[in-house]
């Protein structure tokens, strides 16, 4: 039974490198710490409801981002994307009889078809931001950051084009909001949808020559390449699983908030990538499960709705984020320093 001892560190260096190693999750528990002492009703069930609620569309777009930041990139285009994707899918799911109608003559479609829309325009757009990382040689930053500006003007248009004119997109069918935020045997509809995604996502970045691939690109390209792999392929591949995730979550977010404009999506990108961070998935490439992500979401979603909870305004807990985030990065770059 001595193998299954808890090992605690000996010496000052390695209590030193587990604190590093873990420094912005024993931050974040002691936040939740602190929101649970100031508000002991923050441990009901129903609010732990409300954040498994709200982690899955998160967890669905933080998968997305984290396949991409797996090989070493970024993408600043997901909250714009994820949008658009809720804009397609919420102007083509309305009630025949709401007044505001973004098709008025349209009949009523099965799901799957808006579903279909929103997953392929998140996917085409993704597929060039990957073309351009590939092809182009052009950092994933800069790509994604036109694209994103992009993006919100190509919305914008379309956001425009509906016969209200520009204004918020709601009057959702039933079939659809009940389809997301329905109840299926005691369990939210939202969290089926991303345990269903992390299935997924799990069976292909392990047990897939794609996952092989992406770990292998994320980690050394030149040595990927060497060993036979298409690395644009991949990049490009990687990119579009991430665009079907966007496309997913834009459909699922504006059921989830009940309706849809031009700024749905404004900031997703920072929180998904934060959680990624935070969850282990290293900006240094080829580092990343999917149980961080998940636990990365849980965490920042929990520190989310624990600051709302209590009270907190939300220009400090926009602080706080921006802390986490910059932190987490600076200590996932001194990790890949000390160990280059």
């Amino acid at each position: 039974m001595t193998g299954s001892r808890i090992r605690l560190p000996k010496t000052k260096e390695q209590w030193k490198d587990l604190l590093i190693k873990n420094a912005i999750v024993i931050v974040i528990l002691l936040i939740i710490l602190f929101i649970i002492i100031r508000e002991p009703a923050f441990l009901s069930g129903s609010v732990l409801r409300n954040i498994l609620t709200q982690s899955a569309v998160r967890l669905i777009l933080a998968f997305g981002v984290g396949g991409i930041i797996i090989l070493q990139g970024t993408d600043l285009s997901l909250g714009r994307s994820v949008g658009f994707a809720a804009v397609i899918a919420g102007s083509m799911l309305q009630r025949a009889d709401y007044a505001s109608r973004f098709y008025p003559e349209m009949e009523a479609l099965p799901l799957f078809v808006p579903l279909l829309a929103a997953i392929v325009v998140s996917a085409f757009f993704s597929a060039i931001n990957g073309w351009v990382v590939a092809k182009f040689k052009i950092h994933p930053f800069l790509a994604t950051l036109g694209m994103m500006i992009t993006l919100y003007g190509i919305l914008s248009i379309y956001f425009a084009s509906g016969a209200p004119g520009p204004q918020p997109i709601g009057g959702f069918d039933t079939r659809y909001t009940e389809f997301v935020i329905g109840v299926t045997l005691g369990i939210p509809n939202l969290v089926i949808y991303a345990a269903l995604v992390s299935v997924v996502v799990w069976v292909l970045w392990n047990k897939t020559t794609f996952g092989k691939n992406l770990y292998a690109v994320g980690g050394n390209p030149e040595a990927a390449k060497v060993s036979g792999v298409n690395v644009s392929k991949t990049i490009i591949l990687v990119y579009i699983m991430a665009g079907v995730l966007y496309g997913i979550g834009g459909f699922l977010e504006a059921a989830r908030i009940g309706s849809a404009n031009n700024g749905t999506g404004f900031g997703y990108e920072l929180d998904a990538i934060a959680a990624c961070v935070v969850g282990g998935i290293s900006f240094s490439g080829g580092i990343g499960k999917v149980s961080g992500a998940i636990a990365g979401v849980i965490m920042f979603t929990v520190i989310s709705y624990g600051m709302t909870f209590i009270g907190m305004d939300q220009y400090y807990q926009y602080i706080i984020k921006g802390v986490i985030i910059v932190a987490a990065v600076a200590l996932d770059a001194k990790k890949y320093i000390k160990k280059t």
